[in-house]
């Protein structure tokens, strides 16, 4: 799937929304509870609820990012799935740190 910034998609396996902040400039396959992600308004089943055991799940307002993909996604809509772009689970992104005060 060719991402754009803007964007948004929701999982076909839980709850997960989330907001593309940065696309990579390749088609990435995008998952969530191990399920392909599609826009909103497209038809297909609605969350199914079939989350994988062990998921620690995407949380309210935190950025998923890969670097090496050039990928970062803003979560709206918090789910049990974790997100994974061709197959690599995407974590939080770290904040940045704050210049020193000297």
């Amino acid at each position: 799937m060719l991402l754009k910034a803007g964007m948004r998609l929701r999982s076909t396996a839980d709850t997960t929304e989330i907001m593309v902040v940065k696309a990579p400039s390749d088609d990435v396959e995008l998952t969530c509870g191990g399920l392909p992600m599609q826009p909103p308004g497209e038809a297909g089943s609605a969350a199914s609820g079939s989350v994988p055991e062990g998921s620690e799940g995407t949380a309210l307002g935190k950025r998923y990012a890969d670097e090496d993909v050039g990928i970062e996604l803003l979560c709206t809509k918090a789910g049990p799935g974790d997100l994974e772009v061709n197959g690599q689970r995407l974590f939080v992104k770290g904040a940045k740190p704050l210049p020193s005060s000297d």
